[in-house]
């Protein structure tokens, strides 16, 4: 096995770990409990590993790869009943409660 990354919590280990298993890589998450050891242990030794197995680490290179990328910013629409910007992800007016058009 090999690491494949060093995640900077679990959320993101966690994220990553099912974007790679979706594309049918076995991963594995080391260091879940380590941070309890900070203080014993230097704070970078704790931090989540994500381990592949080494015919599949080229692979899930671009998978991290492309989780590494920056998102762009979201579209947003105006509602049509009070005009308040909203993001793309909404279905309903964060400020009125009107469905999306």
């Amino acid at each position: 096995m090999r690491r494949l990354y060093t995640a900077g919590n679990l959320p993101e280990a966690y994220l990553l770990l099912h974007m790679l298993e979706s594309e049918g890589i076995v991963a594995h998450v080391f260091n879940e409990n380590a941070q309890g050891g900070v203080g014993e242990l230097p704070f970078t030794h704790t931090y989540p590993e994500l381990w592949v197995e080494d015919y599949d680490f080229d692979r899930a290179r671009r998978v991290v790869t492309q989780f590494e990328l920056p998102q762009g910013p979201l579209e947003s629409f105006q509602c049509a009943h009070c005009g308040e910007q909203n993001p793309e992800t909404f279905d309903l007016c964060w400020n009125c409660g009107a469905s999306r058009p």
